[in-house]
């Protein structure tokens, strides 16, 4: 079954999300040691800097493809006609709610990342704390920029392959989702 949103209640709310994210990489990864950042918890677990150089692999797959099907969406010869409810798909939700974080921040569920969006593990942690910022401003920057487009309308591709997309809606409550995710996981790697 899918959920229904206020289009506009969701786009705040995604942006306080994002907002949020930011301010996390900001007010405490950037601040913390390098050293910390690179420290992987136990064997084979992420480090804070790994967890978020595999967020910044992701959004370099989704921000690109969500910029390009919303200029071409504004760009063509009908005009975007927002709508005020914003429809989840059935399994865009199901991928959403499968990646939120619990309440205690650890996953609900676990899974094994795709090989192609492993982290690195000899990383500069200051550079990808940065990145991870950058792409946050411009998702941020998005979600203002979508209040015209129906979210429902426009399809994103997902990592898993052009065969499979979800509603532009979906994209952004499963890409923050995901970011939610391992900020938490990069948090506790950190402590």
């Amino acid at each position: 079954m899918s959920r229904k949103f206020e289009t506009p209640a969701l786009l705040a709310s995604l942006y306080k999300q994002v907002d949020v994210l930011s301010g996390i990489a900001k007010d405490e990864l950037l601040l913390t040691d390098q050293d910390l950042l690179l420290r992987q918890p136990a064997p084979g677990k992420w480090s804070a800097a790994q967890c978020l150089d595999h967020l910044n692999g992701y959004a370099r797959f989704y921000i690109p493809a969500i910029e390009k099907a919303i200029a071409a969406k504004l760009s063509g010869s009908l005009p975007p006609t927002p709508s005020n409810i914003f429809k989840s798909g059935w399994l865009g939700d199901y991928f959403t709610r499968m990646m939120l974080p619990k309440a205690d921040g650890h996953p609900g569920i676990k899974m094994q990342s795709p090989k192609a969006y492993r982290p690195l593990a000899n990383l500069d942690a200051v550079q990808v704390v940065n990145e991870f910022i950058g792409w946050q401003e411009r998702l941020k920057q998005l979600l203002i920029q979508v209040k015209t487009v129906n979210l429902e309308s426009v399809r994103i591709p997902t990592t898993l392959g052009n065969w499979l997309k979800f509603s532009l809606g979906d994209t952004f409550r499963f890409v923050i989702a995901h970011e939610q995710r391992h900020m938490a996981q990069a948090l506790r790697a950190k402590s």
